[in-house]
């Protein structure tokens, strides 16, 4: 029998519930056999056994839809991308101050509302053409046409009169905040102070296109051959659901200081395939860990284990204009028949922490004091049912949509947790990532599985998704007074006070309940002990140009 070959053994298989009259979610234990996932004859190589090479090899779990920053919405495409592609300002060190990009510093004027950006001289395309101011007035231009649809049009709706242009409410580009005073400088006015602006520019929608390239090509410009990128890296191969390769871009500024060759981003669909090309050496980081491996690794190779926490929030999305979701009162006893604490010391078993809401704590100000949060109350749950005259026996099944195998065992629990408690049918689909936003984004679902990562380390972007108008309000839930409460905190500089203003309006999402949390997950993820200079903030910003190997 062959398997992997260690000093312990697989921990348990997936967890399933069995629930009973009047029981508690039990667990059944049972084992996954190494036989039937790794394949006779194939032995251990140690992490990262490989040539001699600078030569990166990652896991990248999602098909990206698209390699254009004014498209892309999840942060694993932005993760390529930042590879690709270099912005005004990038990332700081795991997830410090914004540092110097194309643009060598930025200056802000007295009141707070206008930011310059001088830009570097040397700064080029990998074309040969020098990088201009034009060029970050034109690719901002094309992201905020309403005919782009861009997901990520909010991260720029701090800059003036950005969001009108956006919405179509205004048709002339000048008068937007965004202007070129000349070709080595670019001028940003906002609509109001915004303290936390850097952070906005050093976020991925930020990032450039070469204006050209997109005229040339169309929709065709982020080809291989095709793509004109200023960041470290080229686009050397794109073989969909494979893997995408980068190469070293010499024209890039700081190509001196680049010790990475390649990137390959290598494709794998499901989290167990991606672990097992870890252990035989074919990848040197994955992008999580299965939940039944965690306490293997942490006890046999805990060097690899890596822990990182992130500005992240996992919840479900309930389409409100689909009945019979669009009853709220529905949504909050769906929301309370969750038990959370189960799913995650009995599913995930990661340490993620369970939660009721949906703002992570690393951005909730002192003065966030929540008066609601989703809880589990099935009792209260069956009484909202019987208080609107429903019988959940009785309602159509509804469908719980994911994107990945890795969730499917939450969304199996919450199927057992309302069979038992509500008497609810639920299905489960699992689909690729970029038909799932689609749907999501569509309205072509009932339920569906959604991670919260705002661009911008700010519960003003968490919230912000939710108003009327936003790309990404998924649940298609409209409020007025929560969509006025926004605007009216977007102007509130003072940290308190819009802390505060922040609780309040998202205690009113969370009474509608047109989603409900369910966890904060932090990232759990495997990484060959020779690989030096990584850096990775809680938004899942990478930045490579630092990333070496270890040759001894």
């Amino acid at each position: 029998m062959c398997g992997w070959r260690s000093r312990g053994r697989f921990p348990p298989a997936r967890p399933r519930f069995v629930f009973g009259s009047g029981l508690k979610p039990a667990l059944l234990v049972g084992f996954a056999l190494a036989l039937a996932s790794v394949g006779c004859g194939r032995h251990d190589v140690p992490a990262g056994a490989r040539p001699s090479s600078q030569i990166l090899r990652l896991s990248q779990r999602n098909e990206p839809a698209d390699l254009d920053p004014a498209i892309t919405s999840l942060p694993d495409e932005f993760g390529i991308l930042r590879a690709l592609l270099e912005g005004l300002l990038v990332p700081g060190p795991n997830g410090g101050e914004p540092q110097p990009g194309v643009a060598e510093r930025f200056e802000v004027s007295a009141d707070g509302l206008i930011y310059t950006f001088p830009l570097r001289r040397a700064a080029a395309w990998s074309n040969g053409d020098p990088v201009r101011a034009g060029d970050f007035v034109s690719a901002y231009r094309r992201l905020l046409t309403p005919a782009t649809a861009a997901p990520k049009a909010t991260a720029f709706y701090p800059v003036k009169n950005a969001r009108g242009f956006a919405t179509g409410t205004l048709r002339d580009f000048t008068a937007v905040g965004i202007r070129a005073a000349d070709e080595h400088t670019l001028v940003v006015t906002l609509e109001q102070p915004t303290p936390r602006f850097p952070y906005y520019v050093a976020s991925g929608p930020w990032l450039p296109v070469h204006g050209p390239t997109v005229e040339r090509h169309g929709r065709k410009w982020t080809s291989p051959g095709n793509f004109v990128g200023n960041g470290p890296f080229t686009l050397a191969e794109w073989r969909p659901h494979q893997r995408i390769v980068v190469r070293k871009n010499p024209r890039w500024h700081g190509a001196a200081g680049v010790r990475l060759a390649e990137i390959q981003f290598v494709y794998f669909d499901n989290g167990d395939a991606e672990e097992r090309a870890y252990r035989s050496g074919q990848i040197d980081a994955t992008m999580a860990v299965p939940s039944s491996k965690v306490e293997v690794y942490a006890r046999e190779r805990p060097a690899e284990l890596h822990r990182t926490p992130m500005i992240e929030t996992r919840y479900l999305a309930f389409n409100t204009q689909r009945p019979p979701l669009t009853d709220e009162r529905l949504r909050r006893a769906l929301a309370l028949a969750v038990d959370r604490e189960a799913i995650v010391q009995r599913v995930l078993k990661g340490g993620q922490p369970a939660t009721g809401r949906l703002v992570p704590p690393a951005l909730r100000g002192t003065a966030s004091q929540l008066a609601h949060e989703h809880g589990f109350d099935p009792k209260r749950a069956r009484a909202l049912l019987a208080a609107a005259g429903l019988d959940a026996r009785t309602l159509r099944p509804l469908e719980a949509s994911c994107w990945s195998s890795s969730q499917t065992p939450v969304l199996e629990a919450v199927q057992a947790m309302w069979q038992q408690e509500l008497g609810l049918r639920l299905t489960i689909t699992l689909r690729e990532a970029k038909v799932h936003l689609a749907a999501l984004a569509a309205g072509n679902y009932d339920i569906g599985f959604i991670t919260a990562i705002p661009d911008v380390a700010d519960a003003f972007e968490i919230l912000d998704d939710f108003v009327g108008d936003s790309p990404e309000n998924y649940p298609h839930w409209h409020d007025a007074q929560f969509d006025q409460g926004m605007l009216a905190a977007r102007a509130i500089s003072a940290a308190k006070p819009r802390a505060a203003a922040l609780a309040d309006l998202e205690d009113g999402l969370l009474a509608a309940a047109p989603v409900t949390p369910i966890y904060h997950n932090p990232k759990i993820w495997l990484m060959s002990p020779r690989v030096r200079g990584w850096q990775e903030d809680g938004l899942w910003s990478r930045c490579y140009h630092t990333v070496y190997f270890d040759e001894k």
